[in-house]
């Protein structure tokens, strides 16, 4: 028994020490969790983030070391994590319930239900999410569990060792997938633009990390391994030149990628969304459902429906001086709607968010009789508080978009009459319209033929000066009417507001046909001698429906980005514009307005409203019939049978004609297409031939080595190369005989042979001893293809086992015989698959 423990004491002796493999693990694992903390640092922004992230990082650390002292397994690490859990869940992860002991227990459970349910929510909150709730804890999962398996995975001396790669990669793109859709602001580096830059030097990092530490790893492995093969160090020196170019060629592998991720990928994808997981979630299919406020518009002018109470606004504090019910951004030419994708589309806020500077506001809000999910919001909401028998629920399905300044509401299909809630909102200083400047970039369909000719008539001046003595002219030719006249009924209701009003029918509906037809009657009108003669222009009959559509469309025109609201006014310095009175918001006090966007991404309503105090003149100017001669047809009429129609194109001759030069237009849009042909082929066959490359070029190297021992150790090498990326069975801890018969070659025994004779003997070996080694070698690495079908010859082609030497077959941990015990050693016991 003594003697049995001196020879384990031995042989662990012998052992190369693990503590630099540790070290690096440590050191890789520090890093990952460094880079995950800056990627996933947008979702939270929050001081409680960071302290998650280095408490859940030790514990994650002590777990694994008490496991690893232990030599416990896998179900051990699995209690410790829940354990760690357990007990850090409701401090870090859920703070809020830091306040009493039914408190506390209460957040267990939040804890351990939002390890399920909390990743859902996370995609749907505006970020950043702070403290929000139990948001944390998806955080606490990732940097628990993903630092004890990194960290577990890298210290291991076995095959394993790079799964450590996948989990921390893992940790990083979570804060990537769950951040936002928008990137980073371009970074000005002296004249260059560094687009995406904190995503770019997260990846980059993630990358570089991983490959140095693989690289370490592999050559900490090799340099052990030829050490316990050889047994002396007179080899060393004619390996060096090798590793030397090995390493050059790794390092310059490692800048290649380094430049070409910084340099060509921000470029690329420059103008492209970037997709996230919260691109996917949201209320957009609700929204793409529901029917478009502006086109229900008319309905609320009717006479059962106008003074109709939809909903209170009250506080103690300042009220806004608008409330917005909907943002419509997108017209198709039929209707005005919400697209529900703009700045990232609609999100749910956490408990607070950070609303930009402006005019505090604060007002409480009661649903009495509107229904369906726009929800009546102001200015830029900094929080939303709500209150009633519904408050959970309606927390839980309330969604803001910030970009449109406008909430949705998709709880069990919506408002309903009672639901309360209180509104922080910031609102913006109001630009002054005539001092805009137009971005000039406007995506959206065109105004019609009528309206471009109306604007280009009287347009004076440009910018925004232009576009408000527009709107100004169309207010005050148009004539405000909500609905057609009907024969021998009394007036409409909302007429009792409109003292001395002539009422003129107008009928409903904001396409674009309708509103060409609107320009196309101010045109009549201004072309007619008796609108000179009375001052009368007036030709324009609606309300604000067609009006904030004809606005919109004029600022486009203009240049400008243009977008409708629906909502309603609290106060106003205009009189002819409704209001709620005394904060009670009745149908009829609905009102449209266009918003349209400068040059400095700021927002600007514009009121839209026509007047109603001078009645439109629509007659139609009586002229006199002209005079024509009449020619008298003759009684015979000789019937001309027309010619045989010849299809001839005027256009293409007359350009034929007058062109004289070559149109290369084909060849442009050929060269465009096949490019971008290329370009995808090469994102997606990159890495494929990038590997093939390597593989050459690892081959040349090995073939062409100065010396002619290296030459013959690197042909062996090839040859277990290819039976590796072969995916071949080899016995445990081979001698190089035990992987030729493993491998069943026609020569593999006698390159197994001349290999040991070349490195172990001391007799010279010739170059061309070196030469015939390698044809020997290639005639085996073709035989080992033979046996291939053309899917597995082409999936060893494209092979990473042959460079990840953790998949090649393991090496004892026991010190390899010396040369003259060779043939004593016993036969190895089983066999590996190298898949």
């Amino acid at each position: 028994m003594t003697a049995r423990r001196d020879a384990r004491s031995a042989a662990r002796r012998r052992e190369p020490s693990a503590t630099p493999r540790r070290v690096a693990g440590a050191l890789y694992t520090a890093a990952c969790v460094v880079l995950a903390a800056v990627a996933a640092w947008p979702v939270y922004a929050s001081g409680a983030f960071v302290l998650l992230v280095v408490v859940s990082a030790a514990a994650a650390a002590s777990v694994v070391a008490v496991v690893s002292w232990r030599r416990w397994g896998g179900w051990a690490l699995t209690a410790g994590l829940a354990i760690a859990f357990a007990v850090l869940s409701v401090p870090v992860a859920v703070p809020s319930r830091m306040t009493s002991l039914p408190d506390v227990l209460r957040g267990l459970g939040e804890a351990f239900a939002g390890v399920i349910v909390a990743w859902k929510d996370l995609v749907t909150v505006d970020l950043p999410v702070g403290t929000y709730r139990n948001l944390l804890v998806p955080a606490l999962v990732v940097f628990l569990v993903g630092t004890a398996l990194t960290l577990m995975f890298s210290i291991r001396a076995d095959g394993r060792a790079p799964i450590a790669v996948i989990t921390g990669m893992g940790m990083t793109g979570f804060g990537l997938f769950f951040g936002r859709a928008a990137t980073s602001a371009p970074l000005l580096v002296g004249s260059i633009e560094v687009p995406a830059p904190a995503e770019t030097a997260v990846g980059l990092g993630a990358l570089l990390t991983a490959v140095l530490w693989l690289a370490w790893r592999t050559r900490e492995e090799r340099g052990r391994a030829l050490a316990r093969a050889s047994g002396v160090a007179a080899n060393v020196g004619r390996g060096a030149s090798v590793a030397g170019r090995r390493a050059a060629l790794g390092a310059a592998m490692i800048v290649v990628a380094a430049v070409a991720t910084v340099a060509v990928v921000p470029s690329a994808a420059r103008d492209v969304d970037r997709l996230v997981l919260r691109s996917a979630a949201g209320p957009e299919r609700e929204i793409a459902e529901a029917a478009s406020p502006l086109a229900e518009y008319r309905a609320l002018f009717s006479d059962t429906r106008s003074d109709d109470v939809l909903f209170r606004v009250g506080g103690n504090g300042a009220l806004p001086e608008r409330v917005r019910i909907a943002t419509l951004d997108t017209y198709d030419g039929e209707i005005f709607r919400a697209s529900g994708d703009g700045g990232g589309g609609f999100v749910r806020l956490p408990s607070s968010r950070d609303a930009g500077e402006g005019r505090d506001v604060d007002a409480d809000i009661e649903i009495v009789d509107l229904g369906g999910l726009w929800m009546p919001t102001a200015g830029r909401l900094a929080e939303a508080t709500f209150d009633g028998d519904r408050r959970a629920l309606l927390a839980d399905h309330f969604y803001y978009s910030a970009e449109t300044q406008a909430g949705v509401q998709i709880a069990e299909g919506g408002l309903r009459a009672g639901d309360r809630y209180r509104l922080r909102a910031v609102e913006p200083s109001g630009a002054d319209l005539a001092s805009l400047s137009p971005p000039g970039d406007v995506s959206g369909l065109p105004g019609g033929d009528n309206l471009r000719r109306w604007v280009q008539e009287h347009a004076a001046g440009s910018g925004g000066a232009a576009l408000q003595g527009l709107v100004q002219l169309l207010r005050e030719r148009g004539y405000l009417s909500h609905s057609l006249a009907l024969e021998g009924a009394p007036a409409p209701a909302w007429t009792a507001d409109l003292p001395g009003y002539q009422l003129q029918p107008s009928a409903s509906g904001h396409s674009l046909a309708r509103i060409d037809r609107m320009f196309e009657r101010l045109l009549e009108r201004e072309d007619d001698p008796r609108a000179a003669a009375s001052d009368n222009f007036v030709a324009a009959v609606g309300d604000d429906e067609q009006f904030s559509v004809a606005t919109a469309l004029i600022a486009r025109e203009l240049g400008f980005p243009a977008r409708v609201v629906v909502g309603t006014r609290l106060r106003s310095s205009d009189s002819s514009l409704p209001t709620c009175e005394a904060g009670e918001c009745r149908a009829r006090d609905v009102s449209a307005w266009t918003e349209v966007q400068g040059a400095d991404g700021r927002w600007t309503p514009v009121d839209v409203t026509p007047q109603w105090a001078q009645s439109p003149s629509l007659e139609v100017t009586q002229q006199q019939d002209p005079e024509n001669v009449t020619e008298v047809r003759p009684d015979t009429v000789e019937e001309v049978v027309p010619p045989e129609p010849v299809q001839e194109d005027d256009a293409l001759d007359d350009d034929r004609s007058t062109d004289d030069g070559v149109d290369l237009i084909w060849l442009w849009a050929l060269l465009r297409i096949g490019g971008i042909a290329v370009l995808g082929l090469l994102v997606v066959l990159g890495p494929f031939l990038a590997v093939i490359v390597a593989k050459a070029l690892r081959r040349r190297g090995r073939r062409l080595a100065p010396d002619p021992r290296d030459a013959i150790a690197g042909g062996w090498d090839e040859y277990v190369d290819a039976g590796v990326d072969s995916r071949r069975v080899v016995p445990r801890a081979p001698t190089r005989r035990e992987t030729a018969a493993a491998f069943a070659t026609p020569g593999g025994l006698r390159l197994a042979d001349d290999a040991d004779r070349a490195v172990f003997s001391a007799a010279s070996v010739s170059a061309d001893e070196a030469a015939a080694f390698w044809r020997i070698v290639d005639e085996e690495r073709r035989a080992l293809r033979s046996r291939q079908s053309r899917w597995q010859r082409l999936r060893a082609a494209v092979s990473l086992r042959s460079f990840l030497r953790f998949l090649a077959p393991r090496r004892s941990r026991q010190r390899p015989p010396h040369r003259d015990e060779r043939g004593k050693r016993p036969a190895a016991h089983g066999g590996r698959d190298t898949t």
